[in-house]
């Protein structure tokens, strides 16, 4: 399945991510914008309407719920960056990363940590 999110939409998913199922009204506290009620609603049903976000009937309103896993939306997400503007070659998207962010020792560490488990994962 095939991923794609706004950033609005983003937003509005990495609240049902982090704080479970929720009402229009939790959904718009926990957002960082102010957003009117009528606009995050517009962006849940956006969302329904991709198949990424659902429902349950609650009296007369919906508790909405994230129906596709955060860790599949990363991974989609990464690899439409990867394709549209590093060739699709993820060790130019390594080295950007690498070379752009000021990386702490720990964070190096661990990275380095990855890549020999990796590596270690194809050893016949």
């Amino acid at each position: 399945m095939k991923i794609s999110l706004t950033d609005r939409e983003a937003d509005v998913m990495q609240v049902l991510w982090e704080h479970g199922p929720s009402v229009v009204a939790e959904v718009r506290e926990r957002l960082t914008d102010q957003l009117a009620y009528t606009t995050v609603l517009t962006v849940l049903r956006t969302l329904e309407a991709k198949g990424y976000v659902a429902h349950d009937e609650e009296g007369r309103g919906h508790r909405y719920f994230a129906s596709i896993k955060q860790q599949a939306a990363r991974k989609n997400a990464l690899a439409h960056l990867t394709n549209k503007l590093f060739k699709g070659s993820t060790e130019l998207l390594f080295s950007q990363l690498v070379s752009d962010q000021k990386l702490t020792p720990d964070q190096l560490k661990r990275m380095r940590k990855l890549l020999a488990e990796r590596s270690d994962e194809e050893k016949p």
